[in-house]
């Protein structure tokens, strides 16, 4: 698996995307993105998310619902 670097090194080498995608055996767009990526941001890491987390994560509103259900069940049996 070729890295990202190699994209940018054959980019700065004047290859076109369409050379690039070929001789690496991977799509025009994943080429496209990283180099796109690269021109932006001057790398190719992954950048952390924008924003403020989750107060919850899905893990533990999941843990919640199952626990909530189990302490108030939503069939009552009413005595006659």
């Amino acid at each position: 698996m070729q890295t990202a670097s190699t994209n940018i090194g054959e980019r700065l080498c004047n290859k076109s995307i369409r050379d690039i995608s070929w001789l690496l055996n991977i799509p025009r767009s994943t080429v496209s993105g990283i180099i796109t990526k690269w021109k932006q941001l001057g790398t190719t890491a992954t950048q952390p998310p924008s924003g403020r987390p989750r107060h919850m994560t899905g893990a533990g509103s999941a843990h919640a619902e199952a626990h909530s259900a189990q302490k108030s069940p939503t069939v009552c049996r009413v005595n006659s």
